[in-house]
C-alpha cells in the first residue's frame, strides 16, 4: 500500500522528469536552428566564391579569345 508521501514523491519525480524533458528539447532545438545557421551561411560563402571563380574563368576565357 502506498502513502501519501510515496505518492507526492512520485508526482515530485515525474513533474522534474517532464521539466527535464522540455529543459533537453529546447536545448536541442537550439543546438538545431545554430547548425542550420551556420550550414546557410557556409552555403552562401561557397556559393560566391563559386561565381567568383566562374566570372575570372569566364573572363579570362574571353580575354584569351580576342
Amino acid at each position: 500500500m502506498t502513502t501519501r508521501i510515496e505518492d507526492a514523491r512520485a508526482r515530485a519525480e515525474a513533474s522534474f522528469r517532464k521539466e527535464e524533458r522540455a529543459k533537453d528539447g529546447a536545448m536541442a532545438m537550439t543546438e538545431y536552428q545554430t547548425t542550420i545557421q551556420l550550414v546557410r551561411e557556409k552555403t552562401e560563402r561557397l556559393r560566391a566564391l563559386r561565381l567568383a571563380k566562374e566570372a575570372a574563368e569566364a573572363a579570362a576565357d574571353k580575354s584569351n579569345l580576342e
